[in-house]
């Protein structure tokens, strides 16, 4: 076990000290580089690059190369994407922007993969849940990695602290903050003074820093892993061609539980875009300054780092449809609530309690949705997880893409669409899982004679 809980911390505070750079440069890109909408346009196309990158990359790299180095490698790809913004322009951050989207689907798809197999192995040697084992496992790396949202939104508020002013804002502005946001973009800057350039400098060589540990832990402390000895020399003897690999994430979708939890995975993509790009916008800025963006985002972090412990460890003793319930009635509340309230400065705690109870959920929703990838599909695990951040990617995509073109007000009646939807699709999984094998374990069930969705995926 302490070998096993070793590996799972050196991936968690690899992400966290990756995620605590590349956190705090995705949240300071449109102030950061805001001439003609460079640092919009970076983001839209790292996640666009995510996912020509989930399409085919997670397999072929995976396969070649190990979980180990995978991690390891795609990580370098963000430390690019921090150096190009030391000379941020069309050239350099455009191209790093591309590399990183490029590297984010390995990583992601190793490190799922890698803890799933780590979960499964320690759970049949200890004659243990493996369920219940890889549900621990994700929940103490996003309770690690979700706290990178404190420390890169904390690094970049006391660095580039001095530089920002605070901006008076009239009764008739607070008129038109919330859901049915009536002001301009030009008229809902702040005119913060955008810090000096030793300022930038400083704060982007804290963050580089970040990214090179980061790689550093990897590559000393991680254990390679093998889910199966057999399976690794078959796979030496039979290398896979490129389209082989290339079609293993679209074959997987011959697996209806696959299509079925397609809305669920977007859905975590539209509601953590309507988050960090909707509600600090038309809420946080519009009604306190952006000052308080920043300290919004942390209270974030730190409820979904600890809900993340919390319902990884919970979750063997109340099942997965509860938490997936209380997330879903949660997240209804917070956007009924965000479409009738009128924020203003005199509610101050308010504003720390959307972002507060929205944690909650989205501990539920990382949680629970990557465990549950690694139980359903434990024999396809890199395909299963590719798609995942291929569909996640797509949601972050669609979310940016209408978020200069719609009112708040219609993005949160499309996010409340989708929950609704996901929860359907959702159930009908878990109908299919209680059909298929009543009272079995689903590691039984795999091996009952359904070829069709199971066989054809790689």
């Amino acid at each position: 076990m302490e070998r096993n809980l070793k590996n799972v911390l050196v991936i968690s505070f690899g992400f966290l000290l990756l995620f605590t750079a590349y956190g705090g440069l995705q949240s300071l890109q449109s102030s950061l580089n805001s001439e003609e909408g460079l640092g919009v346009a970076s983001l839209s196309v790292v996640y666009a690059a995510l996912i020509l990158s989930s399409m085919f990359l997670p397999p072929i790299l995976i396969k070649k190369l190990g979980c180990k180095w995978t991690i390891a490698i795609s990580m370098c790809c963000y430390i690019a994407f921090s150096l190009g913004n030391f000379y941020a322009s069309w050239y350099t951050l455009i191209p790093t922007s591309v590399i990183l989207g490029l590297g984010g689907a390995p990583l992601w798809s190793a490190k799922c993969t890698y803890l799933t197999i780590a979960g499964t192995s320690y759970a049949e040697k200890a004659g243990k849940n493996a369920k219940d084992i890889i549900n621990q496992y994700f929940g103490v790396f996003f309770l690690v990695f979700q706290s990178s949202g404190i420390w890169g939104n904390l690094i970049s508020s006391l660095i580039l602290s001095q530089s920002s002013t605070k901006v008076e804002i009239s009764e008739e502005d607070l008129e038109c903050c919330g859901a049915y946001n009536c002001l301009t973009d030009t008229t809902n800057t702040t005119g913060s003074a955008k810090p000096s350039k030793s300022l930038i400098y400083t704060l982007l060589g804290v963050y580089t820093a970040s990214g090179v540990l980061a790689v550093l832990l990897v590559i000393i402390f991680l254990d390679q892993i093998k889910s199966d000895q057999a399976e690794t020399e078959k796979e030496k003897l039979e290398a896979p061609s490129f389209w082989s690999t290339f079609l293993a994430t679209f074959r997987h979708l011959k697996d209806k539980r696959q299509c079925l939890l397609i809305p669920l995975t977007m859905y975590s993509g539209f509601e953590q875009g309507f988050l960090s790009g909707d509600y600090t916008k038309v809420y946080v800025t519009c009604a306190l300054g952006i000052q308080y963006v920043g300290y919004v985002m942390i209270c974030f972090a730190a409820v979904n780092s600890l809900c993340s412990l919390l319902f990884g460890k919970i979750s063997q003793f109340t099942g997965r449809k509860l938490l997936f319930a209380l997330a879903a009635v949660t997240n209804t509340a917070c956007i009924i609530a965000l479409l009738l309230w009128k924020p203003h400065p005199k509610q101050f705690a308010v504003f720390f309690v959307f972002p507060a109870l929205w944690g909650l959920s989205d501990a539920v929703w990382q949680t629970q949705t990557n465990g549950l990838y690694g139980i359903l599909f434990e024999k396809h695990k890199e395909a299963a997880f590719a798609n995942y951040r291929l569909w996640e990617s797509l949601g972050f995509v669609i979310a940016f893409g209408y978020s200069t073109k719609l009112q708040a007000y219609i993005k949160l009646y499309i996010l409340l669409s989708v929950l609704v939807l996901s929860m359907v699709t959702y159930g009908a999984v878990e109908y299919l899982e209680a059909k298929s094998s009543p009272g079995t374990p689903t590691a039984t069930m795999k091996e009952s004679g359904r070829p069709l969705s199971q066989e054809t995926c790689m």
